[in-house]
């Protein structure tokens, strides 16, 4: 009893500020339509995506979950295995258990917390290591800033599903660490790729062409996404200072104020580095940050970001295709245009349009967030092993690549089809 006490006072507090949305009144073909969405998504859900990688991805010979299941549905039971992919699926298996109350979601939940605290949390220095191999030993021991902010979205997840107090605590002490060493103190930001002891070093590791790359919209998007979940189960001054703070540096550094792109790579002092355009990032970054700012509850806060979403989706109407389905990035540069389809590139753009949709009224946001789920069903589905396939061909339209690895994970899809369920039943269920 104690544990649900705990969850409750840290929780309660948060939902009052859920106020972020327009007052939209559904049409009859409206609600029809979104009713349909909820139910096909959450159908997908739980008969085909999380009974796949409660069959296939859990190691019971070496503990934890495989690393790596190639496109043919083959475990590769030597892979190493990530601490991206198991901080997602930890944060999955968590909200799942969450939102659908389902206890098998919890065992789940549970095995990947443990198994995270036994092998990635370095017990000398704090914070998680990249990856580590199929026995569970350290492989790649260096502090990577969107690494360690996956763990502190799924330990808070777990700790807002189940109350429990120890995952609180380990996510507290990630970000304790996040703010001592990575913190930029002079241009703000935040420093991203460290060693084992937490001393700053020079590398490449995410998508960085240059060496002038510092900062990063990637790593910052997600640090944000985290920062909000740990807020929901510890809303003290301090979090809500550094949310806000990561708020306010999308909306002043990190979104082009003429294109409502997102600046991709920049240098310390937020120079841009980079002349990508990268269309999932956009719409992702779109409802996230919705998201940050509805918890904080400042009501100019809010008007801003929802302002600025909204300019966000109408940008990345120059991605979608007629087939409904999303590309994956422009580079402006060249006029090299990667239109490749990626599954959690579709995943986001069906909750950010759906967003929009809330924000806006406007019917052709729900037309795309639809349109994207149908060829996401079509294209991504795996219909004769289960699962989803990560990628497809922009030439013949054949799914190619692994379907679990280090970024192959349950927590794109899995994410949308709750956030749909929790947001059609918004719209539903207003007076």
């Amino acid at each position: 009893m104690k544990s649900h006490l705990f969850l409750l006072v840290f929780v309660l507090p948060i939902v009052m500020y859920n106020c972020g949305h327009n007052e939209i009144k559904l049409t009859d073909t409206q609600k029809a339509k979104v009713e349909e969405l909820k139910k096909e998504v959450h159908s997908d859900l739980t008969d085909n995506l999380l009974p796949w990688w409660s069959a296939r991805s859990v190691d019971y010979l070496n503990g934890g979950f495989y690393g790596r299941i190639n496109h043919e549905d083959s475990i590769i039971t030597d892979a190493k295995k990530g601490g991206i992919l198991n901080a997602r699926i930890l944060w999955t298996y968590s909200a799942a258990y969450r939102t659908l109350k389902d206890t098998a979601y919890l065992t789940l939940a549970t095995r990947a917390r443990d198994y995270i605290f036994e092998h990635f949390i370095d017990k000398e220095y704090g914070g998680a290591f990249w990856s580590v191999d199929a026995m569970g030993e350290p492989v790649d021991t260096r502090k990577q800033l969107y690494t360690n902010a996956f763990f502190i979205y799924g330990l808070s997840e777990y700790s807002r599903a189940t109350g429990d107090k120890e995952s609180l605590e380990a996510a507290k002490a990630i970000f304790d660490l996040v703010e001592e060493h990575a913190l930029d103190r002079e241009a703000n930001g935040y420093f991203e790729i460290f060693d084992r002891e937490w001393k700053r070093i020079r590398d490449r590791m995410i998508g960085e062409s240059s060496d002038n790359d510092e900062k990063t919209m990637n790593t910052s998007l997600h640090l944000m996404e985290a920062y909000a979940n740990l807020y929901r189960v510890w809303p003290v001054p301090e979090m809500a200072d550094r949310l806000r703070n990561l708020v306010e540096i999308f909306l002043d550094k990190i979104i082009d104020g003429e294109t409502y792109h997102l600046i991709c790579f920049m240098d310390r002092n937020w120079n841009r580095t980079s002349q990508v355009d990268s269309y999932g990032h956009d719409i992702e970054a779109s409802w996230l940050l919705c998201e940050s700012a509805d918890l904080l509850g400042d009501q100019e806060l809010i008007r801003r970001v929802r302002e600025t979403a909204v300019k966000m989706a109408e940008t990345v109407e120059e991605a979608i295709q007629p087939n409904g389905s999303i590309i994956y990035e422009k580079d402006l540069a060249s006029g090299h245009v990667n239109a490749n389809r990626s599954w959690w590139a579709q995943s986001e753009t069906i909750v950010g349009y759906l967003n929009a949709f809330e924000l806006s009224g406007d019917e052709k946001f729900l037309d795309y967030a639809i349109n994207c789920w149908r060829y996401t069903y079509d294209h991504h589905v795996d219909r004769v092993n289960g699962g989803w396939f990560p990628n497809v061909r922009e030439t013949d339209e054949t799914p190619w690549g692994d379907k679990a690895g280090h970024w192959i994970c349950p927590y794109h899809n899995g994410r949308m089809a709750m956030e749909v369920a929790e947001r059609v039943e918004r719209m539903i269920n207003k007076k």
